[in-house]
């Protein structure tokens, strides 16, 4: 008997109903997800504002809400909530009215979490605010932990994982490459595309696990070289998938750019010049800059974090030996390097430079070779900039750009050659991209038994293991959406969302 045949299935079974059970046992949540008490936050930002917003989910929402409203006009008792309905009222804490407000109800299963739920608007004073909180507490709300509600939301099946791990990305976008890629994956683009990756895999299994149970009639349901064919459009996928979290990660998080030179070749001007402000300390003295001076700019909605260095000489200053270390930790640190180099200074200088810094340039790093003060020479054919080029000719590390950041000349190039390293046409052109590391693993692992699978296609394998490993590729497409995920996956993401969302 081939009793492990169907153990993944049994294991993700019992991991689902160990984590359901497991919180009911413990009086933090009821049977299978549904919250027993409720809950209650300001969602809006820390600190004075005109308005803010507080929040009350689960059972006794209404009830709370209701205790503690006058609505103008009527006696207190008299009006009754309506559900997706805002209404003008009064807030009061026994006889005392702490603030007017606009109130918001909304009747489970049709509200963000799929509680009950009330949204109450009040004046943004943090005494309100805090006043408002501690009222509904002490009517019978708890403060809720960070990312409950969308926890809830999870929970009550109003999201999947992915889709709940998106909001966080939504509210902490901040260009329009990473608001895109978060509104995608919470309008479920990422489940969609693992959804008809997981229907091809179940057919496969299907059809294997059919072929086991009739062994004894040597019936064959299944064409190995169609089940090749089949599992190569997938794998295809799969490599898609993955290699698009290297950019997504990138427009998530910000471009590290590190700014790398000798003294006094422009590096502060530079930055000065990209962030059109005043930023960094420009002097013809050497070693101004002693510490990492980091800014940010959009380019076509991709955030690039700039990081300006202390120039790299050799000095017996303390303080700039130590920006110098630092400035060889940011190189360490970033996607892309641009070493300047001055147009005015003597080729052999400017060769030595170079090859210095290609030689901390790792594999996953692309170097930029700038060519600064181009405003002192004749033109960009001037000798010594074609000595430096012909000199660079055939390494793929580089891209030679001739720059003025003094007058900017050479700097939309620039510009325009950042875009072309992080892929945008890629970003602009792809429906979906990976920028969690989380579903980023749980894929590679899933390629893996993949990779597996049609080696054992090609090499006869038996059903039993073909099945096998096709079922543990279905278990890491199901951790991408929350389907099967442990305790410990759950706390780490929902710990990382604000409170009140």
């Amino acid at each position: 008997m081939r009793i492990y045949k169907y153990w993944l299935t049994i294991i993700d079974c019992a991991s689902f109903l160990f984590l359901s059970i497991i919180p009911y046992f413990t009086g933090t949540q009821s049977f299978f997800g549904f919250m027993d008490d409720t809950i209650a936050a300001i969602s809006t930002p820390s600190g004075t504002g005109a308005i803010a917003l507080i929040r009350l989910s689960g059972p006794q929402a209404w009830e709370i809400a209701d205790s503690v409203i006058e609505w103008p006009g009527t006696k207190k008792t008299s009006k009754t909530f309506e559900a997706n309905r805002t209404a003008y009222a009064w807030l009061l804490d026994g006889p005392r009215r702490i603030d007017e407000v606009m109130v918001t109800a909304f009747k489970a299963p049709k509200s963000y979490s799929g509680e009950d739920m009330v949204e109450i608007s009040c004046h943004g004073s943090a005494y309100i605010q805090n006043e408002i909180l501690n009222l509904l507490v002490r009517k019978g709300a708890r403060l809720a932990h960070p990312g409950e509600f969308t926890q809830r939301a999870w929970l009550n099946g109003k999201l999947d994982l992915s889709q709940a791990e998106a909001v966080a990305d939504l509210v902490a976008s901040s260009g329009q490459a990473s608001h895109r890629l978060a509104l995608d994956q919470l309008r479920g683009g990422i489940t969609q595309e693992l959804d008809k990756i997981r229907a091809d895999l179940l057919h496969f299994v299907t059809l294997i696990e059919l072929e086991l149970d009739f062994t004894e009639e040597d019936v064959e349901f299944a064409d190995r070289t169609m089940l090749v064919k089949l599992l190569e459009q997938v794998l295809d996928r799969f490599t898609r998938l993955t290699s698009s979290f290297d950019l997504g990660n990138a427009v998530k998080s910000g471009v590290p750019v590190a700014i790398a030179g000798e003294t006094n070749v422009g590096k502060s001007t530079l930055l000065n010049a990209l962030l059109k402000e005043e930023r960094a300390i420009v002097s013809e003295l050497p070693g101004t800059t002693r510490d990492v001076i980091e800014d940010a700019i959009h380019i076509r909605g991709i955030e690039f974090r700039f990081v300006d260095t202390a120039g790299i000489r050799e000095t017996q200053d303390t303080i700039e030996t130590m920006g110098i270390e630092r400035a060889y930790r940011q190189f360490e640190k970033a996607r892309i390097v641009m070493a300047l180099t001055d147009v005015t200074d003597p080729i052999d200088k400017s060769l030595k430079w170079i090859e210095q810094i290609e030689a901390r340039i790792r594999e996953d790093q692309h170097l930029i070779i700038l060519l600064n003060k181009i405003d002192l020479v004749d033109d960009t054919d001037n000798p010594i900039i074609q000595s430096i080029e012909q000199s660079l000719i055939g390494n793929r590390h580089y891209k030679i750009l001739p720059v003025s950041a003094k007058t900017g000349k050479g700097l939309d190039a620039l510009e325009q050659h950042l875009l072309e390293l992080i892929n945008i046409k890629v970003l602009e052109d792809s429906d979906v991209i990976i920028t969690n590391a989380r579903h980023y693993e749980a894929l590679v692992n899933a390629r893996s038994a993949l990779f597996r699978t049609l080696n054992g296609l090609h090499s006869g394998t038996s059903g039993d293991f073909l099945s096998q490993d096709i079922r543990e590729a279905l278990h890491y497409l199901s951790e991408i959406t929350g389907v099967i995920s442990s305790e410990e996956v759950l706390n780490s993401i929902f710990r990382n969302f604000c409170i009140g969302k």
